[in-house]
């Protein structure tokens, strides 16, 4: 019987698209950080240029998801690897700090084209019933490239150079670009949208009720994302943990969030998305509301794990009920409304609660968030009981 090559779908493809990127952006913004300081930048400078990341991704997401609804994921997806592979070859080829500025915002803002053209055609090509459980393994593939790229970096910056370094990134965008520009992705979304579903602008999505109910409960879950990594190595430091402790707990918080979301398309076939919504919000606060207690490393441990199983399952729900909400041709452009939300979350958020911990305590900030968190509640337990008394075979048409 003769060998041949597998043949993928091409949602795998539009995965390994996303994926390729992510690991090439994960491992681009390490080797900035780490060349900055060895340019002897300071704090501040190196604060700045990882800021850059998502800066401008986050001013220009929600133009971006316009266009993919107006012509199509697969040109926005080539052009978003092409950006990022001359910041990257930029940052290779022309030696010193000044150039990190510019390479910095080509990179984040090519991502940002691939991460919002992924997502609104993983919920394109996905069949209703599948669709989280397909958002749930583009995000599995996420938390492997979260892990890759920062340790693709560091071997190569630690065996050669940093412009080696930015060029490994450069296979990694080269090769998404070549996947997005295979023929099995043709068949991708082409935007046939009319004129008149495109018309509006982001405010009148963020008036849906719908939608603005996900917006609120995506922020939540990014402040709580985004405080436990900012916090934890301050927190672990105040209590004498060493540094391989902190890593642990970490690495704890990030193991958990891939086992749910390896476990997800299981999950779903039993639960609905606002009642995995209701319990990630309640759990995500009962560790906030747990976190000054827990001194000791297991049990910090524990309490990050599950933290990092509540927080691990948002984002693959709220995804789906963000494409089944959005109006016709207009999914792509909430997708980015809700990516300008998580880059905003990413570059402001530890600001903020660095300067609440350094005014009243990292204590009153757990709790703080715990019962902002709490509030949410409410706010999807009733969307989870309503949707708990639609007949399944309607509620994929709201």
């Amino acid at each position: 019987m003769p060998f041949s090559l597998p043949t993928f779908s091409p949602l795998f493809r539009l995965i390994a698209v996303a994926v390729t990127a992510h690991v090439a952006l994960g491992a681009a913004r390490v080797t900035t950080a780490l060349y900055a300081l060895a340019l002897h930048a300071s704090a501040f400078t190196v604060g700045t240029l990882i800021a850059l990341f998502a800066v401008f991704p986050m001013l220009l997401a929600v133009p971006i998801g316009r266009v993919i609804d107006r012509i199509g994921v697969r040109r926005p997806l080539m052009a978003g690897c092409l950006l990022a592979s001359a910041g990257v070859v930029l940052a290779a080829t022309v030696s010193g700090l000044t150039i990190l500025y510019p390479a910095a915002i080509l990179i984040g803002t090519g991502f940002m084209a691939i991460f919002i053209g992924a997502q609104h055609a993983v919920g394109t090509l996905a069949p209703p019933d599948q669709r989280t459980a397909s958002y749930s393994r583009l995000s599995l593939g996420f938390s492997i490239s979260s892990f890759t790229g920062p340790l693709i970096a560091g071997f190569v910056i630690d065996h050669s150079h940093y412009s080696v370094a930015y060029l490994s990134c450069g296979a990694f965008t080269v090769a998404a670009f070549a996947l997005s520009a295979s023929g099995a992705l043709r068949s991708l979304p082409t935007g046939a949208v009319t004129v008149t579903q495109r018309k509006g602008s982001p405010l009148q999505l963020l008036r849906d009720r719908e939608l603005r109910r996900l917006y609120i409960v995506g922020i939540l879950l990014a402040a709580a994302w985004d405080l436990f990594t900012f916090v934890t190595p301050i927190r672990g430091s105040q209590l004498g943990y060493s540094a391989s402790t902190i890593g642990m707990i970490l690495a704890t918080f990030a193991a958990a969030t891939f086992v749910v979301r390896l476990a997800m398309p299981g999950i779903v076939r039993r639960y609905r998305e606002w009642q995995i919504l209701t319990v990630a919000l309640s759990l995500a606060a009962f560790c906030y509301l747990l976190f000054p207690f827990t001194e000791q490393p297991l049990a910090l441990a524990a309490t990050a794990f599950v933290l990092g199983l509540a927080l691990g399952s948002g984002q693959p729900n709220v995804l789906a009920l963000l494409h089944l909400n959005a109006p016709p041709g207009r999914s792509a452009e909430a997708i980015g409304i809700r990516a300008t939300i998580g880059n905003a979350s990413s570059a402001f958020l530890p600001l903020a609660f660095g300067a609440a911990g350094a005014a009243v305590g990292l204590l009153i900030v757990f709790w703080g968030l715990g019962a902002i968190i709490a509030c949410g509640v409410p706010l999807a337990a009733r969307k989870a009981i309503s949707r708990a008394h639609t007949p399944a075979d309607t509620q994929t048409h709201e």
